[in-house]
């Protein structure tokens, strides 16, 4: 029997799906349907990781390592797939004994295969400061260069805001828009003081200072973010009106501000801390101030009590990153003190955000792995196309949540229609 035949037959025993794609071994044999986006198994050590871990770790631990390829739709390949991508955590079902003799036959087993060294495992107590800067560093600390070809001019790091459908507007108009509906819905004025927790490059707080005359203080655990975003306010002229800092938002007190904004910074808080960081920004915040909290969520949370595994987001992209259901957030908003008067859903916007991303890193992929790694670069490339079509797909969403800090008397100031924001 041809090697790509025993490969099929291993994997949909281990996998306990029909191989909705098509196989090539690595000697050159293919099997599977002929109409189908082909993935290339280029390594033995590919089919032991499965044993070990037949779930989307083990999959992506395979493709980071390059021991498997796609070759034509990354993104008809994860569709295919992402019944056994987005399983619960914990189930597995690895029928060991019915998958050995054909394992045996292939030459696959093996102790398990060590893990490509772009794997992250954090260590310390869970959203401690020291494992927070861990987490933080892993991801972002990638290298500015890097980030500047997956994320084009804008160097902004959340989703875009997409308000034309004109070939001639692309992703840095969409991002200028969304930067600009932050400030809207924040009601900027000139003379106000503004924070931006988790500030990234410095895209907003730049935006800010420069089109609505505001104070800026900006802060990210991430030391390459902030070394960017300070060359960029020095270059604008803006020293006077911005600043950046290295902090943990725990050491803040540098209140009161008139608004905040926290943009794509809740994922790294946690639901269990999102609490004490709500109340945190409460207290930082004048009466009537508003905060403007822009954070992915879990539409369809996995509950049970069963084992978990590692996702590949946990383990390659996110480290201790957290998606809470957007009633989560605003009970714990509410909780802390605010009043929440509009949320926004933009799912689509991100997952079109996503596919401009993923456009970008394989227009240049050569550069892209030289400024990092080829295993760097492919989590990347896969950790994007997968967010693309969970977004498109309903699985994930993302909300901008706009609430309001009110007066003692209960005024808000806030204007008695959603156009007064929204434009």
């Amino acid at each position: 029997m041809p090697t790509a035949d025993r490969l099929k037959n291993l994997l949909e025993t281990l996998l306990q799906t029909p191989m909705p794609v098509r196989l090539r071994a690595w000697d050159g044999s293919e099997a599977g349907p002929a109409d189908s986006p082909l993935v290339i198994v280029r390594h033995r050590r590919a089919l032991r990781r499965l044993m070990w871990q037949p779930n989307q770790l083990g999959l992506a631990r395979a493709y980071v390592s390059g021991e498997i390829d796609v070759e034509g739709d990354l993104y008809d390949v994860l569709a295919r797939l992402a019944p056994l991508l987005w399983r619960p955590a914990g189930t597995s079902g690895l029928p060991l004994r019915a998958a050995a003799g054909e394992a045996l036959r292939l030459g696959i087993i093996g102790s398990q295969p060590k893990p490509p060294p772009e794997e992250m495992t954090v260590a310390g107590t869970r959203h401690s400061r020291s494992r927070d800067r861990q987490a933080i560093g892993h991801h972002y600390d990638v290298g500015n260069d890097f980030y500047r070809i997956v994320l084009g001019e804008s160097m902004v790091y959340s989703c875009a805001y997409w308000t034309s459908d004109d070939p001639a507007y692309g992703l840095a108009d969409a991002q200028r828009d969304k930067l600009d509906l932050i400030c809207r819905k924040l009601e900027l004025r000139p003379g106000m003081r503004l924070l931006d927790v988790g500030c990234g490059w410095g895209s907003l707080a730049l935006h800010a200072a420069q089109e609505y005359g505001v104070q800026v203080l900006g802060i990210t655990l991430s030391t390459e973010q902030a070394d960017f975003a300070r060359k960029q306010v020095a270059a604008a002229g803006l020293s006077h009106q911005v600043e950046i800092r290295v902090q943990d938002y725990r050491d803040l007190d540098d209140g009161p501000f008139d608004a905040i904004s926290s943009v794509g910074m809740a994922e790294h808080v946690g639901t269990g801390p999102y609490r004490e960081y709500a109340g945190i920004l409460h207290r930082q915040l004048k009466p009537g101030g508003r905060l403007l909290n822009h954070q992915i969520s879990a539409l369809h949370p996995v509950t049970g009590t069963g084992p978990q595994q590692r996702s590949f987001i946990d383990a390659y992209v996110f480290p201790d990153g957290e998606l809470a259901p957007i009633g989560t957030t605003v009970t714990l908003l509410e909780e802390a003190g605010f009043e929440v008067r509009d949320v926004h859903a933009l799912r689509e916007h991100y997952a079109r955000t996503l596919r401009e991303w993923v456009a970008n890193l394989e227009s240049d992929w050569a550069t892209a792995m030289r400024l990092t790694t080829p295993g760097r670069a492919r989590v990347w490339r896969l950790y994007m196309a997968a967010s693309a079509l969970a977004f498109e797909q309903a699985r994930i969403g993302v909300n901008q949540v706009l609430a309001v800090k009110t007066h003692r008397d209960g005024t808000s100031g806030m204007p008695p229609t959603r156009t007064g924001f929204l434009g």
